[in-house]
C-alpha cells in the first residue's frame, strides 16, 4: 500500500517525496492510535454504566426485601408476597449479570486495548525512527557523492589548465628548458590528481548506487510494509474488540433469560384462592353463628294509655335535651399509655387466642430445645475434662450448667402455663350443637316473657363508680373515677317487653336505661376492672346498652348490679321493637 513502483529520476525530488510520505503516514498512524484510545474510553464508560446500573438494581432489590422482626415476615404466607420476594431475588441475580458484563468488558477489552496501545505506540515509534535514520543515511551518502563529484570536476579542470600551460611553455622558444620541465611535471601532477579523483568518484558512485538501491528497494519498502502490517493489525484488533463487545452481552443472555423465566414462574405461582383462605384462617374468631331469631308476640303489650303511644309524647321525648353529667361512663376510650394485650391473650376471640397461645408454646419449645442442646454440649465437654484433666477443669462448666438448668426450668414452667391456657380455650370452644341449645333456651325465655303480662316496677338507685378512660378487653385502663351516678332502673322480674325511648352514649343522671334485650355468657369473665361486672359461663343477663364498636356491652343482672362485659364473651338477643337497637351482633 505504501510501496513505490519505481524510484523517481531525480534523487532530490524523491527525497522530498519520501519525506512527505513519512509525514502522511505519521499523521495517519497517530490518528489510528487516537481512534483506539477513543474506543477504549467508549468501552470504559459502558462498563461504568453497567456497574452503576447493577448497583442501583441491587439497592432497589435490597430496599424492598422483607425486613426481619416486622409485619412483612407474616406476609410471607401469602403466595403473592412470596412471588414478589422471588422476583426481587431474580432481579438481584439479573443485576449480577450486568456486573459480569462490566467485568468482562474491563478484562477482555479495556485491559487488552490499554496494553496493546502501549505496544502500538512503541512499534510505531521504532518504525518511524528506522525510516528517518535510513533517510538521513541516504542523504548523507548523496552529499558525500556530490563532494567527490565536485572534487573530480575541479581536478579535471586543473589538469586541463596545467596541460595547456605546459603546451604554451613548450612552444615558446624564449622559455628555458627548466621552466618547460617544471610545467610538464606540474601538468603530470594535475593529471594524476584528476585520475585519483576520478577513481574515488567512480568507486563512491558505485557504492552510492548500491546503497540507493538498497534504500529504495529494501529498507524503505520494508519499513513501509511494517507500517502497513501494523495498521492492519490495529484495524483487526479493533474488529475483534467490537465482536467481543457484542459477545459479552450475548454470553449473559441465557442467564438473564432464566432470571426473567423465574419472575414469570413466580407470577404464575400466585394463587388468589389460597391467599383468601389464609386471610380467613388468620382472622376467623371461632364463634359459631347465632341461632334463628324467634318471633316474639307483643300483642298483649299493646294495652297502653294514649300518652304512652301518642305522637305528641314521642315528639316531646325526642325534643327533650339530654343533659351532660359528670357521672357518665366512658369505658371505650383507649389509654395509649398502657400496654397492649394480656399475657394469656384473653382479650382475643377464642380462635385467635388459640393460635397465639399455640405460637407462644412453639416458641418456648424451641427455646427449651436450644437450651437442652447447649446443656448436652457442655455435659460432653465436662466428660472430656473429667477423662482428660489436662484439657480443662470440669468444675469450670458447672456454673453454666446450673444457669442452663434454671433457664430450662423457667421455660418449661412458662410452657406449662401457656399449655394450660390453651387446653382451657380448646375446652371452651363452642361447637355447632351449642347453637340449637341457645335457640331453644331463648325460645323458652320468650314464652315466659309473653305469659307475664303484669309488670312490677321497682325503683332503685345504683351507684356506679367506673373508669373514665378504659381500654377494651385487654384490661388496661386509667384509675380515674367519676362521681357516683344515680340511675333509676325499672326491673321486670322475667324480661322487659315495653318499648324503650331512644338513647345516646351520654345520658342524664336521672335518666333510666331501659332493657333492650338479653344475653347469655359464653365464657366466664371475672370483671376486676372498675365499671365491669363479673359473669359466669351460661349466665343469663339483661342488655341495657349494646356494643358501640369498642368491644364492650353493658348488661344488668338485677336492680343493684350492672356493668360492662366483653362483647365476644356473650351471645346477645336484642328485642326487635327496641328503639336504637342495632341489627347486627
Amino acid at each position: 500500500m505504501f510501496l513505490f513502483c519505481n524510484p523517481p529520476a531525480s534523487l532530490n525530488t524523491h527525497l522530498v517525496h519520501e519525506k512527505d510520505q513519512f509525514d502522511n503516514l505519521e499523521k495517519h498512524t497517530q490518528w489510528g492510535i487516537e481512534f483506539v484510545e477513543k474506543y477504549t474510553k467508549f468501552v470504559k464508560e459502558r462498563s461504568e454504566i453497567e456497574t452503576s446500573y447493577a448497583k442501583q438494581i441491587r439497592n432497589l432489590s435490597k430496599k424492598y426485601q422483607p425486613k426481619k422482626n416486622s409485619r412483612e415476615e407474616d406476609e410471607s404466607k401469602y403466595t403473592f408476597c412470596r412471588a414478589f420476594v422471588t422476583s426481587l431475588n431474580e432481579l438481584n441475580d439479573y443485576a449480577g449479570q450486568h456486573e459480569v458484563i462490566a467485568e468482562n468488558l474491563t478484562s477482555q477489552i479495556i485491559s487488552e486495548l490499554s496494553r496493546y496501545l502501549q505496544e502500538l505506540k512503541s512499534e510505531r515509534k521504532s518504525h518511524f525512527h528506522d525510516g528517518r535514520k535510513a533517510q538521513q543515511h541516504i542523504e548523507s551518502s548523496w552529499k558525500q557523492l556530490e563532494v567527490c563529484k565536485r572534487r573530480f570536476e575541479r581536478d579535471c579542470k586543473e589538469a586541463d589548465r596545467a596541460q595547456q600551460y605546459f603546451e604554451r611553455m613548450d612552444a615558446d622558444i624564449n622559455v628555458t628548458k627548466a621552466d618547460v620541465e617544471k610545467a610538464r611535471q606540474h601538468a603530470q601532477s594535475r593529471h594524476q590528481m584528476a585520475s585519483d579523483s576520478k577513481s574515488d568518484y567512480s568507486s563512491y558512485l558505485q557504492k552510492f548506487n548500491q546503497e540507493q538501491n538498497e534504500h529504495y528497494f529494501n529498507v524503505i519498502p520494508n519499513i513501509f510494509q511494517k507500517l502497513q502490517d501494523m495498521e492492519e493489525k490495529r484495524i483487526d484488533r479493533i474488529g475483534v474488540c467490537m465482536k467481543t463487545f457484542a459477545d459479552v452481552d450475548r454470553q449473559v443472555l441465557p442467564i438473564v433469560g432464566k432470571c426473567l423465566d423465574g419472575m414469570t414462574k413466580a407470577a404464575e405461582s400466585i394463587e388468589p384462592k389460597t391467599d383468601s383462605k389464609q386471610v380467613v384462617e388468620s382472622y376467623k374468631s371461632g364463634f359459631e353463628p347465632p341461632g334463628d331469631v324467634e318471633f316474639e308476640d307483643y300483642g298483649q303489650a299493646m294495652k297502653r294509655t294514649a300518652s304512652d303511644t301518642s305522637l305528641t309524647s314521642s315528639r316531646e321525648a325526642k325534643e327533650k335535651p339530654v343533659g351532660k353529667s359528670k357521672g357518665k361512663l366512658w369505658p371505650f376510650i383507649k389509654n395509649k399509655n398502657k400496654g397492649s394485650g394480656q399475657e394469656d391473650f384473653s382479650h382475643l376471640p377464642p380462635e385467635q387466642r388459640r393460635k397465639k397461645l399455640q405460637g407462644k408454646i412453639d416458641e418456648l419449645n424451641k427455646d427449651i430445645q436450644k437450651e437442652m442442646d447447649q446443656r448436652d454440649a457442655l455435659t460432653k465437654m465436662k466428660d472430656v475434662y473429667v477423662k482428660n484433666p489436662q484439657m480443662g477443669d470440669p468444675a469450670s462448666v458447672d456454673p453454666r450448667l446450673s444457669e442452663i438448668a434454671q433457664n430450662i426450668e423457667k421455660l418449661q414452667f412458662e410452657a406449662q402455663k401457656f399449655e394450660g391456657w390453651l387446653a382451657e380455650v380448646e375446652e371452651r370452644m363452642p361447637s355447632k350443637s351449642d347453637t340449637n341449645r341457645r335457640s331453644g333456651l331463648y325460645e323458652t325465655q320468650n314464652n315466659s316473657t309473653v305469659s307475664n303480662n303484669s309488670t312490677v316496677s321497682n325503683n332503685s338507685t345504683v351507684s356506679n363508680n367506673c373508669a373514665q378512660d378504659r381500654e377494651s378487653p385487654d384490661g388496661s385502663y386509667t384509675e380515674e373515677q367519676n362521681s357516683e351516678t344515680q340511675v333509676k332502673v325499672n326491673i321486670n322480674p322475667v324480661l322487659p317487653t315495653s318499648s324503650t325511648p331512644e338513647f345516646d352514649d351520654e345520658f342524664d343522671d336521672d335518666e333510666t336505661l331501659p332493657t333492650i334485650g338479653t344475653c347469655k355468657a359464653l365464657y366466664p369473665f371475672e370483671g376486676h376492672n372498675e365499671g365491669t361486672i363479673a359473669v359466669a359461663e351460661g349466665e343469663l343477663l339483661y342488655v341495657i346498652e349494646e356494643d358501640k364498636g369498642d368491644g364492650w356491652t353493658r348488661v344488668r343482672r338485677n336492680e343493684d348490679e350492672e356493668g360492662y362485659v366483653p362483647s365476644s364473651y356473650v351471645e346477645v338477643f336484642l328485642e326487635t321493637n327496641a328503639k336504637g337497637a342495632m341489627t347486627y351482633i
